[in-house]
C-alpha cells in the first residue's frame, strides 16, 4: 500500500518513578487515532528510543501496535542505526504487526552517497516490510542529492521518504515532481519538518509524519484533508497556524516542549525526559500551551 495521511511519532511518557508509563502511552495512542491520525510511529526520535532499554522498547512497540491493530491504523516502527548489519538484523526481527519501518540515513560516520544507497539496498532485502527513508541531514550530517534520493526510491522495498531537510529546497521541489511524475502511487514523500508540512503538501506531498500532532492531531488531519479536497484557502490558513504552533513546540529540544504541554493538559502524568535531555523551561511550555489553546479552539 502507498503510505499517505497523518502519522504521529508518539512520545514515550514516563511515570514519577522514571519508568515507562504504558497506561498513558496507550491512552495517548487511542486519542491520537480518534482525533484523525491515519497511523502511529513507535520509537521515532520523538519517543526517545536511544534512552530506552531493550525491554522498554519491546513494551512500547507492543502497546502501540496493539492500539493500531484495534483501530486498523497503519503501524510504523522506528528501527536501525548507522551500522548496516545491525540494522538488517533489527529489521529481520521487526514486530509482525508493523506495516512500515522508519529507518534513518546512517549518521555520524557520514558515508558517501553511494554508501547510503548500498546501505538501504542491503537492509531492504532483509526487511519483511517496506522502508521509509528518514532523511534529516541536520541530524545525520549527510545531505543527499536529488539523484541519490531517486536511486533510493528505485530500490525494491523502499516505500517512501520522511523528508526533513530543514527547509523547502530545490531538491524538495524536484523530488516531489519526479516522484509524482515517474512513480505515481509507488513511493511516498511525507513531510517530516512540521513547520513546512503545508508547503510540502502543496507541492504534492503524500502526507506527514508529525511530532507536533502529539498535541494537535485533529488540526494536522484537517490540514491534510483540506489539501486533499482542494480547499486551498482553508489549507493555507490551517497551515500557517500550525507552522507557528510547531515552531513553539520545537523552541527547545524535541520532545521536551511537547511533553510539557501534554503534562500541562493532564494527558500524561509527567513532563519527564531522560538525559541528556532536560525538561523544557516553564516559559517555553506556557507559550506553547497558549498557542495550542488558540489553534485548537480555532
Amino acid at each position: 500500500m502507498q503510505l499517505t495521511g497523518l502519522h504521529v511519532p508518539l512520545v514515550t511518557p514516563f511515570a514519577a518513578d522514571g519508568t515507562v508509563d504504558l497506561a498513558s502511552l496507550e491512552r495517548l495512542a487511542h486519542d491520537t487515532l480518534a482525533d484523525g491520525a491515519d497511523g502511529l510511529v513507535a520509537l521515532g526520535t520523538t519517543g526517545e528510543p536511544a534512552t530506552l532499554t531493550p525491554a522498554e522498547r519491546v513494551a512500547v512497540i507492543d502497546r502501540i501496535g496493539g492500539v493500531c491493530t484495534e483501530h486498523r491504523a497503519v503501524f510504523t516502527v522506528g528501527a536501525g542505526s548507522n551500522a548496516t548489519a545491525d540494522t538488517a538484523d533489527a529489521l529481520g526481527g521487526i514486530d509482525p504487526r508493523a506495516d512500515f519501518a522508519l529507518v534513518v540515513v546512517p549518521y555520524y560516520t557520514r558515508p558517501s552517497e553511494a554508501g547510503v544507497v548500498e546501505h538501504y539496498r542491503r537492509i531492504a532485502a532483509a526487511s519483511p516490510v517496506p522502508l521509509i527513508v528518514y532523511d534529516i541531514p541536520q541530524r545525520t550530517g549527510r545531505t543527499l542529492s536529488l539523484d541519490t534520493l531517486l536511486d533510493l526510491a528505485a530500490i525494491d522495498g523502499v516505500g517512501g521518504f520522511k523528508h526533513a531537510a530543514g527547509a523547502v529546497t530545490e531538491t524538495t521541489v524536484r523530488l516531489l515532481a519526479a516522484i509524482n511524475t515517474s512513480t505515481p502511487g509507488a513511493v511516498s514523500v511525507l513531510a517530516g519538518d512540521d513547520p513546512f508540512a503545508a508547503a510540502v503538501l502543496a507541492l504534492g506531498g503524500h502526507g506527514a509524519i508529525s511530532a507536533s500532532a502529539n498535541v494537535a492531531a485533529g488540526e494536522f488531519a484537517a490540514l491534510l484533508a483540506a489539501w486533499r479536497e482542494h480547499r486551498l484557502e482553508e489549507a493555507r490558513v490551517i497551515g500557517g497556524a500550525l507552522a507557528g504552533l510547531s515552531a513553539a513546540l520545537f523552541a527547545e529540544p524535541n520532545p521536551t516542549v511537547i511533553k510539557g504541554v501534554l503534562a500541562a493538559q493532564g494527558r500524561i502524568a509527567t513532563p519527564a525526559v531522560r538525559l541528556p535531555l532536560l525538561p523544557a523551561s516553564d516559559g517555553a511550555v506556557a507559550a506553547a500551551v497558549e498557542l495550542v489553546r488558540v489553534t485548537v479552539a480555532a
